[in-house]
């Protein structure tokens, strides 16, 4: 038998000299004798991943072999182990190993220029990357794809994701597509690779943004933690050149004098006890000259009547505060409120759009 260039995955293993049990065994035997013993053994073999001639060579000799004995095993087993010791450092097998090695480690646009001019698949299994995005992501290609590539992309993913992404449909599309898996029935699985990878590759080939949040968010997080006079000031000057962007702004941010219009009634006990005693008695006692007076009664509206006596006792003791005093404690109830936000711990009423 003629004897095959070693396998992808595993050591060549050397015809033994002199007369030993294995002498006569051919590479590929001793590979087809080892992959048996692994599978028998439980082991899960991406065998898959072996270059497709080379997978044919291997079930042709599994195929061609009988029994084998104790001895021959054994001998087979030990000069793969030495094999195996003899190695002190593995690559990944071809351009598509290294690639997927280096994922993240060099820039995309190289890996993707690599990948174009050797003709490198991206993905193994490009639907495995596509059940790790999410429904924001998927939802722009769902709706510009084809009913019948659409009807294919769902019976794929999940079906808590493919749920939420229908729900988030037109009604009509929603039907349409839904009808459309009804007849995925005769679609190959070759078929269906092609549509994962050309759904992974349209989604990687987007370009990489600079920035998490929009504009309008940025903005909005930078004016949060400003003074209320640059805050104002900026806020004038992008009326003057963008009304709308002005306005998404001011949507965005949220002050000490939002409290009332944005906080419900029943969540001021909650901030509260997050927010340091002395800070909270120094962002009342100066809110009235802020120009806050509404916050500062609406947040002691809602308290107990005791702490809330409490505290105006603790305000009057204060005396006159700071300026500068009173913007550091309201921006710190501030951002205790925009942290309990963010964390899923509190839920701000969203405003009508024609509330200033």
């Amino acid at each position: 038998m003629n004897e095959m260039v070693p396998m992808h995955g595993f050591a060549p293993l050397p015809d033994v000299s002199g007369g030993g049990v294995s002498a006569s065994l051919s590479r590929r035997a001793k590979a087809a004798i080892v992959v048996r013993l692994l599978l028998n053994e439980g082991a899960d073999l991406p065998l898959e991943d072996l270059p497709d001639d080379l997978q044919i060579a291997l079930t042709q000799q599994m195929g061609a072999m009988r029994l084998v004995d104790r001895d021959t095993l054994s001998a087979v087993v030990a000069e793969f182990a030495t094999e195996l010791e003899q190695v002190g450092l593995s690559f990944p097998a071809g351009l598509a190993g290294a690639l997927d090695a280096l994922d993240g480690k060099i820039g995309h646009q190289t890996a993707a220029r690599l990948r174009k001019q050797a003709g490198v698949r991206q993905f193994g299994d490009p639907w495995a990357r596509l059940r790790e995005l999410g429904p924001e992501a998927l939802l722009p290609v769902l709706q510009n794809e084809s009913v019948e590539v659409a009807a294919v992309m769902l019976s794929k993913l999940p079906v808590a994701l493919s749920a939420n992404l229908l729900g988030r449909l037109p009604g009509p599309q929603a039907r349409r597509i839904t009808y459309a898996v009804s007849l995925t029935s005769g679609v190959t699985p070759e078929a269906v690779d092609r549509i994962g990878l050309s759904l992974a590759t349209q989604l990687d080939a987007q370009p990489k943004r600079a920035f998490d949040t929009d504009p309008v968010e940025r903005v909005g997080a930078i004016l949060n933690s400003s003074t209320s006079l640059t805050r104002d000031d900026v806020l004038t000057g992008l009326d003057e050149t963008d009304q709308g962007f002005a306005n998404a702004v001011r949507k965005a941010i949220f002050t000490f004098g939002n409290i009332p219009s944005r906080i419900a009634p029943r969540d001021i006990p909650r901030i509260l006890r997050e927010v340091a005693q002395e800070k909270l008695v120094i962002a009342l006692a100066g809110a009235e000259a802020a120009g806050f007076a509404a916050s500062r009664d609406f947040i002691l509206e809602n308290m107990s009547g005791r702490l809330a006596d409490q505290l105006r006792e603790d305000m009057e003791a204060a005396g006159k505060i700071r300026p500068a005093d009173a913007e550091e404690a309201m921006s710190e109830v501030v951002d205790t409120i925009r942290q309990m936000e963010q964390s899923g711990d509190l839920l701000l009423i969203v405003e009508d759009e024609d509330e200033g």
